[in-house]
């Protein structure tokens, strides 16, 4: 992850700067050394991830009324773009000396699986049942505002500080690929909110479905590697944040693929499709960034705060997180900034075979004109003109107008106009 985030940080974003030199325009606007974008490339035909127009009519029909209007703050309601799954509980206890894994069908049984000695991890995935999420937000002291939050998938991200405990909630953001491509089915982008709650012994994480990118950190704690069973919960937090944050710029990487593939058909095709795609690939980093710009400030709040919830032996990780996020949020800022560029590449191409197409006809033109003069005049008909009685009269009008239009396209070439 730290090579991705290297790769990123370190190789220069030309941003169409070649493409601007090509057509005489110069360094393009959207260059910016900040950030950077892998130079790797995908196989195959342009962008077409993200969500195609199939696709967003049918989360469009799957879409959730909001049954939360006139409802008193507070209420346990779903709210989300995808139909809500069943829920599914577990939970893992940790200390110095051992670790264990528990699964749960109800929130009574998973309350009795606590480790009052040491740390522990509760993980629910599925928001379907919000009687269940509003009975475990009950043990713990979790307000009902923060349980109507959590269940709110359109949140952007953000942090609140309680007396008893934190609550943040970020976008998981990951490539999907494409199950069938032969079919003509192709990957995107996909984002799923993750809520995480920091109470003094226990970490709660909310998801809206089962599979996320933890595993790496429930093998550390299973083995216990590194620091994460000598520490408390809050190191916990900071660890599925940070790997929420790395699974970032793996999207990105990704994204800056689609980009390059972009920047190399954005002076070749002028069609319609290329504009669809584009436009396509402009919407989903203007949602990328949405989802990862508000980070910035959250991890900043978090970095400032005083509470008793986050040791000081976290300070140095968290202000090292908040350095991915500005990392990440700036290589977006890149990305929406490219996006236009290669917009305008592509539009002063058009403009550019245009001309070029108006300039072979104008030299066309500007040819027959004098061309067309001596076919006039003689094209009259007047009864005393000398020359239509002449034997030679008909083909020296032909050479004539050869030599006129030789001497023209002579001329044209040497001024370099054609």
């Amino acid at each position: 992850m730290d090579l991705v985030k290297n790769a990123i940080r370190d190789t220069p974003i030309r941003a169409a700067l070649g493409m601007g030199a090509a057509l005489g325009m110069g360094a393009a606007p959207c260059a910016t050394p900040r950030a950077a974008r892998p130079l790797a490339r995908r196989r195959g035909g342009g962008y077409r991830g993200g969500m195609r127009k199939k696709q967003r009519a049918a989360i469009a029909e799957q879409r959730i009324e909001r049954p939360d209007l006139g409802l008193p703050p507070g209420s346990p309601v779903y709210i989300g773009d995808r139909k809500p799954t069943d829920m599914v509980l577990s939970v893992i206890g940790y200390d110095p000396i051992g670790s264990w894994t528990k699964s749960a069908v109800t929130v009574d049984e998973l309350l009795g699986y606590r480790n009052t000695g040491g740390v522990n991890w509760i993980n629910v995935n599925g928001l379907k049942d919000a009687q269940a999420i509003s009975r475990l937000a009950q043990a713990y002291g979790i307000h009902m505002l923060t349980v109507e939050d959590i269940l709110n998938t359109e949140h952007r991200p953000k942090v609140e500080e309680f007396d008893d405990y934190i609550y943040f909630t970020l976008k998981a953001i990951s490539w999907k690929e494409a199950l069938q491509p032969e079919a003509g089915e192709t990957g995107g982008v996909e984002y799923e909110q993750i809520s995480v709650v920091l109470t003094g012994d226990t970490v709660i994480t909310f998801q809206e479905e089962a599979g996320d990118s933890f595993d790496p950190i429930r093998r550390r704690i299973d083995a216990n590697l590194g620091r994460i069973r000598k520490m408390g919960p809050d190191y916990l937090a900071y660890g599925i944040v940070d790997s929420i944050v790395d699974s970032y710029f793996l999207v990105l990487e990704r994204l800056g693929t689609e980009l390059e593939l972009f920047e190399t058909r954005a002076i070749e095709e002028t069609g319609r499709a290329f504009m669809r795609e584009l436009q396509a690939i402009k919407q989903e980093v203007l949602r990328m960034r949405r989802a990862i710009w508000p980070l910035r400030e959250s991890i900043g709040a978090l970095v400032r705060m005083e509470t008793e919830l986050i040791s000081g032996e976290l300070a140095p990780f968290l202000k090292d997180l908040h350095d991915n996020v500005v990392q990440a949020a700036e290589t977006m800022e890149s990305y929406r900034e490219l996006t236009a560029g290669i917009l305008e590449v592509n539009l002063s191409s058009v403009s550019n075979r245009m001309n070029e197409v108006m300039k072979v006809l104008t030299i066309i033109s500007t040819i027959f004109i004098p061309l067309t003069f001596i076919v006039g005049v003689y094209g009259m008909n007047f009864r005393f003109m000398p020359e239509l009685e002449s034997r030679w009269g008909y083909p020296l009008a032909w050479g004539v107008m050869a030599v006129i239009a030789g001497a023209m396209v002579a001329f044209f070439k040497k001024r370099k106009w054609m």
